[in-house]
């Protein structure tokens, strides 16, 4: 069981991550892991993936750790307040983008500890990995509502 989100688990998760959308034949995919400042532990771009995958993966984790919720949360509040999201997104300096696919990291116990952000299939799709390569480390996925993720859900 993973309790802190370093370099060691950031790799395993992405691995788990890019490894969950190889198997669902996803499109190529970007894969970005902050922890709880919003600094990047790391980043991987697979061959194929579009030149600003790397920018919305980072800014879709950001968006979630900035607010304090993931992405599927931040989209809904989107949805019915644009006006508030978008002033959000401009105090941000651009580096929020709410929509599945950025994912709140926690420890058993609750304690944030990071987010991921996935990028290159449809956001559902992205999150869904997000999800997979978290709780292949032993944390706990949180995508902003009511149910947190500790095993990769059924599709």
């Amino acid at each position: 069981m993973t309790t802190a989100l370093n370099l060691s688990a950031a790799n395993r998760l992405i691995d788990a991550a890019l490894a969950h959308g190889r198997a669902g034949g996803m499109a190529p995919l970007c894969v970005a892991v902050l922890d709880a400042g919003g600094h990047v532990i790391a980043l991987q771009r697979e061959d194929g993936a579009s030149i600003l995958r790397p920018q919305i993966a980072t800014a879709k984790a950001r968006g979630s750790l900035d607010m304090g919720f993931g992405g599927r949360e931040l989209a809904r509040r989107a949805a019915a307040n644009p006006a508030f999201i978008g002033a959000l997104a401009a105090l941000a300096g651009g580096d929020m983008l709410p929509v599945p696919g950025g994912v709140l990291v926690r420890t058993a116990d609750g304690a944030l500890i990071g987010a991921v952000g996935i990028s290159g299939d449809l956001s559902d799709k992205d999150e869904a990995c997000a999800i997979a390569g978290i709780v292949s480390v032993g944390l706990v996925a949180d995508v902003g509502v009511q149910e947190l993720h500790t095993q990769v859900p059924s599709a």
